[in-house]
């Protein structure tokens, strides 16, 4: 790995034609990464921009008017061995995309040993990560920005571009609306006037707060709330309907994306657990009540002012651990801890 730039690499540096973002996932890290794309547009207006996404993400991406394509990829059925066949001819199909558009520069966000093998592909002279990306992907890098750990994921992803010479002053996270409003949407917003949001999932188990807890908070907040999540978030948010009284319905599993993100747009606080719809609430400037266990919100918080955090004063969070036995660092942010804080930020 080079440890200074060619005149090559300084020409591309300063007017790429064509850049590949390589983030498939997570839905927060990818509006994590939104900040980056804003800086990288306004460094070089005239490159075509395409990204990398993982297929059940691209609602958010979707007609974005700073990128020029979107490359979707099934990473989640990779993983199925029963398809090893099928995966190779993708990644063969794939792999013969990313070297037919040429690209002159290329990002790995992602730092894993996919996303390495992916930058690699397009045979891109220039191809930059992270010097701490993990499973052996900075191997697949011709130049490596280093990261930091304990920084939040967004400063993390400007770092790069800083090191590409983009100015980093302004954090943007450009977000646009959706195209058309869904009549379930509507019909949400109708019914209820001023309302908050609540996002009882996440994808780990120890970062969810109990339902009962939810329920609990709802019944007892001054604005009626809507419940959001996807289909594996249909139980717990009924439960939390049922205990709050008449003061929260449910759209959990019933609508895309895009519909998420306008039914947060106009939402008067949200209070979530550490998750992707967290991330996207901040980016649009929505108020945030984040309920924080076994992760790090130094890392992965709310990005922004005016946001409320809640953490465990227990000595063994943050764990980062997916699984445990009673995840008590949960358990002890009461639903009266939260109204009194969302109380305040309401008025």
């Amino acid at each position: 790995m080079s440890e200074c730039f060619d005149e090559q690499e300084i020409r591309l540096r300063q007017s790429p034609e064509r850049i590949l973002i390589v983030k498939p996932s997570s839905l927060g890290d990818v509006v994590h990464s939104l900040p980056f794309l804003n800086s990288l547009h306004a460094c070089f207006p005239a490159a075509a921009i395409d990204w990398v996404i993982a297929r059940g993400l691209e609602g958010l991406l979707e007609g974005h008017p700073m990128l020029d394509r979107l490359i979707i990829i099934d990473k989640d059925r990779w993983r199925q061995i029963s398809r090893a066949a099928d995966t190779l001819g993708e990644l063969k199909d794939l792999f013969s995309t990313l070297k037919a558009r040429r690209y002159d520069l290329v990002v790995d966000l992602q730092g894993l040993l996919r996303s390495g093998l992916i930058s690699r592909a397009t045979n891109a002279r220039m191809r930059v990560g992270f010097s701490e990306a993990r499973e052996g992907s900075r191997y697949f890098y011709t130049r490596t920005v280093r990261g930091g750990r304990d920084v939040h994921a967004v400063d993390r992803y400007l770092k790069i571009s800083a090191a590409l010479g983009c100015d980093t002053k302004d954090i943007v996270f450009p977000l646009p609306p959706s195209t058309g409003i869904a009549e379930k949407v509507k019909e949400v917003r109708n019914s209820l006037g001023d309302y908050m949001v609540l996002v009882p999932g996440a994808r780990w188990d120890t970062k969810i707060w109990p339902p009962a807890s939810f329920g609990t908070l709802a019944s007892m907040l001054p604005l009626k709330s809507v419940v959001i999540g996807g289909n594996g978030d249909r139980e717990r948010a009924g439960e939390i309907v049922r205990l709050s009284g008449g003061r929260a319905v449910s759209v959990a599993g019933e609508t895309s994306l895009p519909e998420l993100v306008e039914l947060m747009r106009t939402a008067r606080a949200v209070v979530t657990n550490d998750s992707g719809p967290m991330h996207i609430a901040a980016a649009l400037g929505i108020p945030v009540v984040a309920i924080f266990g076994p992760t790090s919100p130094v890392r992965t918080g709310p990005y922004g002012r005016n946001h409320i955090i809640f953490r465990s004063e227990r000595g063994c969070a943050p764990c980062y651990k997916r699984r445990c036995d009673n995840v008590q660092c949960m358990k002890d942010i009461t639903p009266e801890m939260v109204f009194e804080k969302t109380q305040r930020l309401l008025a």
